[in-house]
């Protein structure tokens, strides 16, 4: 069985859609201080997607700018 595998853009776009909805979440976790387990864990979920989604990015463009040559 064969499965179809995500692009770097669409990978890209997925995570950071989950980075923004983690922030989103750390935000709305965020009662009296931020120093709460889980506005942390959101955050540190967020942070993980947004790299994960600029590596993706850059994957892309790197796959884009060989295939131009």
């Amino acid at each position: 069985m064969q499965y179809m595998r995500m692009s770097p853009k669409a990978s890209a776009i997925f995570y950071f859609v989950f980075g923004s909805l983690f922030f989103y979440l750390a935000i709305l976790a965020a009662e009296t201080t931020i120093w709460n387990f889980k506005t942390i864990l959101f955050a540190v979920f967020a942070t993980l997607d947004f790299g994960l989604s600029f590596r993706m990015l850059k994957t892309h463009l790197y796959l884009k700018k060989k295939n131009k040559k």
